[in-house]
């Protein structure tokens, strides 16, 4: 497969690259980035964007790819009601909406467990109406993938400091279906490109069951 990444200089979008990468039915990844990952590859491709919202349909870069694992975001704690929209929604459904070839093609959004239009919190509610339109943009398939906490992948450089507090937690986290590791995030998210699925929002628990349908031997960490 082919698949086109975003946010691949934060937490999960780097972790995510970095899985792929690993992962031998991966032809190849395009990078959407504003800055540089640092990591060289013979698979990774980046293409590097200023603002996001200046792509345009048509752009070249896009053709032919078999998915977007849409990953780039912000955190709600401390951002300006108007930049979390920005970012967390405008920006996503214009990606969205310039890809060409859509009905052959998967768009995963990367949402966040508790994502509901009936949650009280303002993140909640951009993220839920932001799922709802991925929906309708005419995509093959479309998933909003919605982990919980999750383990960095190794070698991963771009790491928040607060994952370190939740690393005693995490077999805890663990049973109660609220953990997931950076492989599990890219294997789940393939195996949706691949096979689809009846679900449409992908929780920590679904993320940890489709990685286990990804039939691929990855070198041992």
């Amino acid at each position: 497969m082919k698949i086109i990444l975003t946010g691949t200089t934060g937490y999960v979008g780097e972790g995510t690259l970095l899985e792929l990468l690993k992962i031998d039915s991966v032809e190849k990844v395009l990078s959407v980035s504003r800055k540089p990952t640092g990591i060289k590859h013979e698979k990774l491709e980046e293409y590097l964007v200023p603002d996001f919202m200046q792509l345009e349909e048509g752009d070249e870069h896009f053709k032919y790819y078999d998915a977007v694992f849409f990953i780039a975001g912000i955190t709600s704690v401390g951002t300006p009601h108007d930049v979390y929209v920005r970012i967390s929604q405008e920006i996503p459904l214009h990606f969205a909406d310039i890809m060409p070839d859509k009905e052959r093609m998967t768009f995963i959004y990367l949402s966040g467990a508790g994502t509901s239009p009936e949650g009280k919190q303002f993140w909640q509610q951009v993220k839920s109406k932001t799922e709802a339109e991925i929906q309708t943009k005419g995509f093959r398939g479309a998933f909003a993938l919605r982990p919980a906490f999750m383990k960095w992948a190794k070698g991963q450089k771009h790491i928040q400091t607060m994952q370190y507090f939740f690393l005693p937690f995490y077999p805890v986290l663990r049973l109660l279906g609220l953990y997931n590791t950076m492989k599990e995030i890219a294997l789940s998210q393939l195996v949706l490109a691949r096979d689809g699925s009846e679900m449409f929002a992908i929780g920590p628990k679904d993320i940890t069951l489709l990685a286990k349908q990804f039939d691929v031997q990855t070198p041992q960490e």
